[in-house]
């Protein structure tokens, strides 16, 4: 079972928007030493919709062979196209991925209907663990809490990651899919202790880019419900969790991460590096975290 913190992993640039292979293997290496549970390779925070389907195939291979099995990998493989889905999912398993996140298709907005027969096409032309990624706030496409139950009776559809920030929703989809072979995680950082405590298996998170320690044992307490442990961690992430989303992410959380001289600068048209007015604000918020900053 996947569970725990897993890190929606940023994909590292040069200034001019190449992909920096030898910082992404040191993040990878930082993230296992800190406990990071799982990482998730081109998803949204990995700038996916930039990459082309080579870059990101490429970017998957060469995360599963840095971490070679010391924690799960996760591919992001979704796409607003079933066939382009099912393409970078099959590479993803040739790269042996241990599972693939695939978001709702962005868009052009299929039914209910549309979404079960996307997501079903998918999960029967490849034999590889898939998450569900329901997150309407970027796609304009709500997976509802029936459709995931439905699709969770796909044998290798093992769980959703869930990423409305919603608490009802969240409650109601892990009571609906009740199962050993279904998990839920949270897909919103300042609702994941919540959504944990009441089932969730887990967070795939933004946050989790720049403090991974205090993720993981946020995620080890929330889920064994040690509301004594969990909520004074939860507490001390709050302000990072809404300066992550200052602007549209991943850029403020690529700008944290190259001021704490973990990246460099670069992200991809059409996103741009964080407006300055954010800079004195977000730098005194990660200093008050406890954060070394080294530019």
């Amino acid at each position: 079972m996947i569970k725990g913190s897993i890190v929606a992993l940023v994909t590292p640039m040069t200034e001019n928007g190449e992909i920096d292979l030898p910082t992404l293997d040191q993040l990878l290496e930082w993230h296992i030493q800190e406990g990071t549970d799982g990482i998730v390779a081109v998803g949204t925070t990995g700038e996916s919709p930039t990459l082309s389907m080579e870059e990101n195939s490429a970017v998957v291979d060469h995360v599963v062979k840095t971490v070679n099995g010391r924690i799960p990998v996760i591919a992001g493989t979704g796409s607003n196209s079933t066939n382009e889905a099912i393409e970078l999912t099959q590479a993803a398993k040739e790269s042996g991925a241990d599972a693939c996140l695939l978001v709702t298709p962005y868009y052009n907005k299929p039914s209910q209907k549309g979404l079960i027969a996307h997501h079903t096409e998918i999960a029967e032309a490849v034999d590889i663990p898939q998450i569900l990624y329901n997150v309407p706030g970027r796609t304009v496409c709500d997976m509802l809490p029936q459709t995931i139950k439905e699709l969770s009776t796909i044998e290798n559809i093992i769980g959703v990651k869930e990423a409305t920030g919603n608490i009802t929703r969240g409650k109601e989809v892990i009571e609906l899919c009740q199962s050993e072979n279904f998990q839920v995680y949270s897909g919103d950082d300042p609702t994941a202790m919540a959504l944990m405590l009441m089932g969730a298996q887990g967070n795939i998170s933004v946050t989790a880019n720049i403090v991974p320690k205090i993720c993981h044992d946020l995620c080890r307490f929330a889920m064994s419900a040690d509301k004594d442990q969990a909520h004074p961690l939860n507490e001390s992430l709050l302000i990072l969790n809404k300066c992550l989303f200052l602007e549209s992410n991943p850029i403020p959380v690529k700008w944290a991460l190259h001021a704490m001289g973990k990246i460099g600068p670069g992200i991809r048209l059409p996103l741009t590096t964080l407006d300055e007015m954010y800079h004195d604000y977000f730098r005194s918020t990660l200093e008050q975290a406890g954060i070394t900053l080294e530019k």
